[in-house]
């Protein structure tokens, strides 16, 4: 269900193109629609909850299993979610690998992009420089089943606990496109630089505060500029008084 490994034969070589009848769960991007499907994705404390295809009458899927043999169709209907690499075993042998994951492309693909927008900077720097790493190393050596698998995993919930939020994508001859994403858990926050250009703040609400909201750190920023004539004039300005900063006629 999750995905098809391929190895050994032939792949021992490195260097030999795979066969194109190998592959058993995507079609080849070449072959793929030319007509691209897109899609949401909701997301419930870093869980999928919801996938509504937008090209198909707005279709929606509600049940874990129903939204990911959703996506594992839609991936292999449009080539997503092949790789060949060269993996580092735990024997210390490097080892060639063919592997086809569709549904798990597009949901990983979003899932990051939803974090973008919710997580907190210090939290997935956190999470990435220590969860991430050793979590991958337990699970690819086979520990599943051990202490420290269960020390790590503990602290994915609460590091999920602000992914909220929906991700538009659009499916197309092997990539997962995002189209963009909102959230409930971020809010704009306007303000005027030391220029004057109005700049738009995405930052994150914290929901632990008992009902009132406390603004963190900031996870992007949209400028909405003067017009060009007033920016060009300025930089002209600076430039004839020996302004040592740097003149950039565009924003």
């Amino acid at each position: 269900m999750f995905h098809i490994s391929y190895e050994a034969g032939i792949l021992e070589d490195p260097n030999t193109t795979p066969p194109v009848d190998m592959w058993k769960l995507t079609e080849s991007p070449e072959s793929a629609p030319t007509t691209p499907d897109q899609i949401t994705i909701q997301f419930k404390q870093g869980l999928p909850v919801n996938l509504t295809v937008l090209s198909d009458g707005n279709k929606s899927y509600t049940d874990a299993v129903d939204v990911f043999n959703a996506l594992n169709a839609l991936g292999r209907k449009h080539g997503i979610g092949r790789i060949d690499i060269v993996e580092n075993r735990f024997i210390g042998v490097k080892s060639r690998g063919c592997y086809e994951t569709p549904g798990a492309t597009i949901l990983r693909a979003a899932h990051i992009d939803i974090e973008g927008l919710t997580l907190d900077r210090n939290v997935r720097a956190l999470r990435d420089q220590f969860v991430t790493i050793e979590l991958s190393r337990i699970l690819y050596n086979g520990h599943f089943f051990t202490p420290e698998r269960e020390f790590v995993t503990a602290a994915i919930p609460s590091s999920q606990r602000t992914v909220n939020g929906v991700v538009k994508l659009k499916l197309y001859k092997g990539n997962v496109i995002v189209d963009g994403r909102s959230s409930d858990e971020v809010g704009p926050i306007l303000s005027d630089d030391r220029d004057g250009i109005r700049i738009k703040y995405f930052v994150i609400r914290d929901s632990m505060t008992r009902g009132n909201l406390r603004w963190t750190n900031l996870v992007g920023l949209s400028r909405q500029t003067r017009p060009a004539s007033s920016r060009l004039s300025r930089s002209a300005s600076k430039s004839e008084r020996g302004d040592p900063r740097p003149v950039f006629a565009e924003r």
